[in-house]
């Protein structure tokens, strides 16, 4: 019953805070892409939580579940602008939040002693999912090369497939965590228009900068450890 729950609550949060947003202008017609992403989600979730035999949804997973409702909104706010500009502000403070509440599950996995591998993964996602979409908004602002940012991660997973010795774990990285939560911050700045054209480019631009050196440094890594690999088997 666990994984049904977490679907039913997933949805719930989703259609409520959809709801909400339609007191702030949001059209209707742009709440399918954002049910359409929170049925995958919670769909997968649920698939994890039966494949780990999850006894409870957690506390962590609360938090992240209710921070996945928020990336469904910024999916539905980027869809609404294309219709009513004037949502942007609701865009931007619903990403604010969003990109906030990144801090929170972490600190409560490991308050509460809750911390798993589904959860880091789920978290990991949503992240993921957030910055694709507000790179896809940024880009229609400024250009289709904003949307590297956003496709990066997801470039180097499918080049995992390929190559598999690319999906090794890394060791923890403070830069590389630096680098990343950059990236929202960054994209939600240029989002909002309140700096000069020049100068949000530049910003934009130096994001992408640091997140393709964090990414190629993490493959010059991965790529030293499997060449070291036979040598130590020897």
């Amino acid at each position: 019953m666990l994984p049904l729950r977490a679907v039913a609550v997933g949805m719930g949060e989703q259609v409520a805070l959809l709801a909400v947003l339609g007191a702030f202008g949001l059209g209707r017609w742009s709440w399918l892409p954002a049910l359409l992403y929170a049925a995958v989600v919670c769909g997968a979730l649920a698939a994890g939580l039966h494949r780990a035999g999850a006894p409870a949804l957690g506390p962590a997973n609360h938090v992240t579940l209710a921070r996945s409702a928020l990336v469904g909104a910024v999916i539905a706010l980027v869809t609404d602008t294309m219709r009513a500009p004037a949502t942007v502000p609701v865009l931007v403070t619903v990403a604010s939040v969003a990109l906030a509440m990144d801090a929170v599950d972490g600190r409560v996995a490991r308050g509460t002693a809750t911390a798993t591998r589904l959860g880091a993964r789920f978290d990991m996602e949503i992240d993921a999912l957030l910055i694709l979409v507000l790179s896809l908004h940024v880009a229609t602002l400024m250009g289709a090369w904003v949307l590297a940012i956003g496709a990066w991660r997801y470039a180097f997973v499918l080049a995992g497939v390929v190559l598999p010795w690319l999906r090794r774990p890394l060791p923890p990285s403070t830069a590389s965590k630096t680098v990343a939560a950059a990236q929202g911050v960054v994209l939600v700045v240029a989002a909002a228009g309140l700096l000069p054209r020049v100068l949000t480019t530049i910003l934009v631009a130096a994001a992408l900068a640091a997140l393709t050196w964090s990414f190629v440094r993490d493959i010059r890594r991965l790529h030293q450890d499997q060449a070291a690999g036979p040598k130590r088997r020897r």
